[in-house]
């Protein structure tokens, strides 16, 4: 049977399926690729100054420290300028008097002078009437000149015994007490020459051995103040025990009151380039300590190996891998793959 007015049921819900198909065809779209929203900042040309920080103490300076000893073994009679006091040239620091022993030693050797001074003048006159040889004579003489000589040095060091300030400065030590016994050659006062001051800095044996010829030390007292800037004295690279570190040593003007013990901290230059090339240090990443950043090129990422120089702040010198002018990624980074779309802030 044939109908020629009427669809039958089944071919319109063909046509209806095929319309329909059609239709989800036409809205299917691709997923869209990852976009990060980034910060750049340009990859900087400058001066890059390579400073360390370095931290020390200021000492007594060598130059400058006397130690008077009893000249001959003596009794301390008085201490006249106790630990601490402030001295001038000359005043008197400690008073010494002749032990037992040296006043005998002191009244034998004059014995002995007098003995030996009879003797070379008999010889003298039995030469004169060939009696004795010359030979004889020279003895006499040569016993003569001991025996004067050792007199002579015992009267000069038993009147010694007042010892005195050679310098203006301040007392360090004594090393006796009144009534004390002290041998010949003991140590009894130290003085430290007055503005005599010197720091010593403690620094890593590697970069002390970088210091360059002729550098200054920026030093900061513990107590504030402004920073002075004085040379290196000298760079002693045998390392510390202790510490560790290698040492350097700088004298303090004498017109700064920084006092013998007090910390210091200061910093040196170790080298300067005046064309080198700087990013943010926000801009750094690590892989597996590959120092790398993500540059910024027609609106994708791309990952970059460098190798970098020194810290400055908030700034890192780059010696190897980037340009003048390039545009680095510094803020959303740690979402960032290489070759991902980004959009700039």
């Amino acid at each position: 049977m044939i109908f020629w007015g009427k669809k039958p049921a089944i071919a319109i819900a063909f046509a209806g399926m095929l319309a329909l198909g059609a239709c989800s065809g036409s809205t299917d779209t691709a997923a869209p690729d990852p976009t990060a929203l980034v910060k750049t900042a340009a990859v900087a040309t400058g001066s890059i100054d390579e400073t360390i920080t370095i931290y020390g103490a200021a000492e007594n300076g060598s130059v400058g420290q006397y130690t008077l000893s009893s000249p001959i073994e003596a009794i301390v009679q008085s201490i006249n300028a106790p630990v601490g006091s402030n001295v001038k040239r000359g005043q008197v620091l400690v008073r010494l008097v002749p032990s037992p022993a040296s006043k005998y030693e002191l009244a034998t050797a004059s014995a002995g002078t007098r003995t030996t001074n009879l003797a070379y003048a008999r010889m003298q006159r039995l030469r004169a009437d060939g009696l004795v040889s010359d030979a004889e004579v020279e003895a006499a003489r040569a016993a003569k000149q001991s025996a004067d000589a050792l007199r002579a040095s015992l009267a000069d060091r038993s009147g010694a015994l007042t010892l005195r300030a050679p310098d203006v400065g301040f007392v360090q030590m004594i090393g006796a007490v009144p009534g004390q016994l002290v041998a010949a050659a003991t140590p009894v006062v130290t003085i430290v020459k007055d503005g005599d001051v010197r720091a010593r800095f403690g620094i890593d044996p590697s970069l002390a051995r970088r210091v360059p010829a002729g550098s200054y030390v920026e030093i900061t007292a513990a107590g504030g103040g402004d920073p002075l800037a004085v040379p290196v004295q000298s760079v002693d690279p045998v390392v510390d025990p202790q510490t560790k570190l290698a040492s350097i040593y700088v004298l303090i003007p004498n017109e700064n009151e920084i006092g013998a013990g007090e910390s210091l901290t200061g910093k040196i230059l170790l080298s300067s380039n005046a064309s080198g090339l700087t990013i943010p240090y926000a801009a750094l990443l690590d892989d597996g300590g590959q120092p790398y950043v993500y540059v910024i090129e027609k609106g994708a990422a791309k990952r970059v190996d460098i190798t970098v120089g020194p810290r400055m702040g908030n700034k890192v010198s780059v010696t190897k891998g980037l340009s003048a002018k390039q545009q680095v990624a510094v803020d959303g980074v740690t979402a960032l793959e290489d070759g991902m779309k980004v959009r700039t802030k």
